[in-house]
């Protein structure tokens, strides 16, 4: 009894609860950032020099006189999306089934309720656990290179570098974490809600599944724009987009379309030439008695 009224006595921690709300601040600003970043990428579904525009714009080219930019300002970008990414992966590993045991008496709760938040959640903890790995590798990619993002740098890294099924891979578990990660955002924390909670649980699910379907259009889209470019590109891998070289190129692409057409206007006119021809008369064979 004395250690009963002991231990009631207690002051609470607030500590678990101030780690949620970390992870939930850290997980609204990573989700609002994705959503930007995937718009910033899907430039390149309008163009190389769209796509350019929005690489020089996050290195600050607006303000260096010379218009080549700061590569500098992605780096600290980048360091600070990567602080918190680690931050928010170690806060949310509190929650994860440490054992086999607790994951099987967590599937099998599971499968008893068969409630569709619980099953969201489940998504999210094995696309955060991929996250982790497929997503520090690309943020150290970056960390290191900040001046490699670009039009034929993104897509040689894609192509040349083979880190296409890296991408994809994280570019489903990004949209599905995220999506679903700010979703339970506005149902745990009661944004949103309305009057009637169940029909704004419906709402917020509708526009969950509307915002999965759009982002993840956006990014499959770029990344198959990003694959063509690279297989083109292949021959000269590491080679910096610029608006001359560019111009050459589209230059080269006019050129190669009359030359292309003149020679099959040639093959077409040998081949009627041919036609008109008499054909030669093989004599024949007399044998002489």
């Amino acid at each position: 009894m004395d250690s009963y009224i002991i231990e009631s006595n207690k002051k609470k921690s607030r500590m678990p609860a101030r780690l949620d709300f970390l992870q939930s601040g850290t997980g609204l600003i990573l989700g609002l950032f994705m959503w930007v970043h995937m718009l910033l990428v899907g430039s390149i579904i309008f163009g190389k020099a769209a796509f350019n525009f929005v690489a020089k714009t996050m290195e600050l080219a607006f303000l260096s006189d010379t218009g080549q930019g700061f590569p500098i300002a992605v780096f600290f970008a980048v360091l600070t999306i990567f602080t918190l990414f680690i931050t928010h992966a170690l806060l949310g590993v509190r929650k994860f089934p440490i054992s086999w045991k607790q994951h099987r008496i967590l599937r099998d709760q599971m499968q008893m309720m068969n409630h569709s938040d619980t099953n969201l959640w489940y998504i999210q903890v094995v696309t955060g656990f991929l996250m982790f790995f497929a997503g520090s590798v690309h943020l150290y990619i970056m960390l290191t290179n900040p001046g490699s993002i670009g039009p034929y740098m993104s897509a040689d890294r894609i192509i040349s570098g083979n880190m296409w099924p890296l991408y994809l891979i994280l570019l489903i578990c990004v949209e599905l974490h995220g999506t679903i990660g700010l979703y339970r955002l506005c149902m745990k924390w009661g944004w949103f809600s309305g009057k009637d909670a169940k029909k704004s649980r419906q709402t917020l699910k509708k526009m969950k599944n509307r915002a999965t379907i759009f982002f993840m259009t956006i990014g499959i889209l770029a990344l198959l724009v990003f694959v063509v470019i690279g297989i083109k590109h292949r021959d000269r891998a590491g080679e910096r987009y610029s608006k001359h070289a560019a111009a050459v190129e589209h230059v080269q692409a006019k050129e190669a379309i009359p030359a292309k057409e003149e020679i099959q206007a040639l093959e077409e006119g040998q081949e009627k030439k041919e036609a008109h021809e008499p054909k030669e008369t093989q004599p024949a064979d007399v044998t002489k008695q």
